[in-house]
């Protein structure tokens, strides 16, 4: 699975060459020929949102919304408000009456994003919505219903949740009518090569460059990495090479992965300012400073093997070494 047109796909359209993935999209094949809920799990970043809305693009309710929502990191208040919604005056700057998710999926399909990170309370005002589609909003009195097909997902063991009195028996029975398991893509070395293509390809359009092949060697550095990060890392790589190499073939130098930025961020960085910084201009200064490095400070070198100016070295140099 790649990110390209995520709000079309179908599961018909996801291909795979990995044992563990192809069954993987046979039983959401199934699963998007019903409305049983399904429950995804897999490690952050291996496709589950992807997967909940190709479901969603092959089933009945393809023509109604598809709504995503994470559950994780909220206050049991924003979070009822959020998923129920709220009527004008509920609280202090409810200036209006306001829909929650699961009124805004009638019809369609509600992802559940993250669902084990719910609080006890929250897990409790969910339950009923999620069996009956039931609810009334924040401040309201009358019984709302909503004919919403649930999809959920998590990145780690509901049942172990269950057993340690974290998540509650009947709502999880409630969610796993078919359960899922996304393999993490290290465990997926088949699909490495035509992810990393089409990946490449996407993310030179969109820099509007014309990225032809990967050097062999360029291309044993992304089949060797482990990929802690799983497809969401692969895409943003790939879009970094993209933004890094100016001619036509991807090289080993054009080839930077995020936790070597942090790590050669931190060696040199005592004070964490860059490690702390993830955006993309960070981690452009950060492989700058990482190729300066390696070529023993030479800027012309370094220069040439960027494929920028010496004045756009000196600048990304300045912002990359610590004040």
């Amino acid at each position: 699975m790649t990110q390209l047109r995520l709000s079309r796909f179908r599961v018909e359209e996801l291909t795979s060459s990995n044992a563990a993935m192809q069954r993987c999209l046979q039983l959401a094949l199934l699963a998007a020929r019903s409305d049983i809920p399904v429950l995804i799990l897999g490690r952050t970043g291996t496709g589950k949102t992807l997967l909940a809305q190709a479901i969603h693009n092959s089933s009945a309710r393809a023509a109604g919304p598809f709504i995503a929502f994470n559950a994780s990191a909220m206050s049991d208040t924003l979070l009822e408000s959020l998923l129920f919604g709220h009527e004008r005056g509920a609280f202090t700057g409810a200036q209006q009456t306001a829909k929650g998710k699961f009124e805004l999926a009638h019809n369609g399909t509600l992802f559940l994003d993250e669902i084990a990170d719910m609080s006890p309370l929250a897990q409790v005002k969910i339950l009923r919505a999620v069996e009956y589609g039931e609810f009334e909003r924040v401040g309201g009195e009358r019984m709302l219903h909503s004919d919403a097909r649930i999809l959920s997902a998590t990145n780690c063991s509901l049942r172990e949740r269950v057993r340690d009195g974290r998540f509650r028996d009947d709502l999880y029975h409630r969610l796993d009518g078919l359960v899922l398991s996304v393999p993490s893509l290290k465990d997926r070395p088949e699909d490495l090569p035509s992810l990393i293509a089409s990946e490449l390809k996407t993310a030179a359009a969109e820099s509007g460059k014309r990225l032809t092949s990967i050097h062999p060697a360029a291309m044993q550095m992304l089949l060797a990495y482990d990929w802690p990060g799983n497809l969401r890392e692969l895409h943003h790589i790939m879009r970094t090479i993209a933004l890094f190499c100016e001619g036509s073939v991807v090289r080993p130098e054009h080839v930077v992965f995020q936790r070597d930025l942090v790590s050669d961020a931190a060696l040199g960085d005592p004070a964490g300012r860059l490690s702390a910084d993830l955006s993309l201009e960070a981690a452009v200064n950060a492989h700058v400073l990482h190729v300066y490095e390696s070529t023993g400070h030479n800027q012309r070198r370094t220069a040439k093997i960027l494929g920028i100016s010496r004045g756009k070295l000196a600048r990304h140099l300045s912002a990359a070494v610590p004040k």
